[in-house]
């Protein structure tokens, strides 16, 4: 069965999730980032969700993690909670 591992930013604005998202392209560490303006929880662990198989996220986070590449931020993705950077870390087909 398909696993993944990611970590994600959760911010309330596009525009917000954007800018981060330069940083982070600009060199800036993606879990300082999460640490220093994610709402989510998991941004005390850097955005760190650990393992997950397909259903256990929200869909648009689900379709992002197991379709695209690894090792690249994905975003902003738009959800119920607000708007995601997200970095796959690891996937398994």
């Amino acid at each position: 069965m398909a696993s993944a591992s990611a970590r994600h930013i959760l911010v309330d604005t596009e525009e917000q999730c954007n800018e981060l998202k330069q940083q982070i392209l600009d060199g800036t560490d993606f879990a300082e980032v999460a640490k220093e303006h994610s709402s989510c929880p998991s941004g005390r662990n850097g955005g760190d969700l650990g393992q997950f198989g397909p259903g256990q996220m929200v869909k648009e986070f689900d379709e992002v993690v197991f379709n695209s590449e690894v090792n690249q931020v994905h975003g902003p993705v738009k959800t119920q909670f607000g708007y995601h950077l997200l970095e796959i870390t690891e996937r398994t087909d």
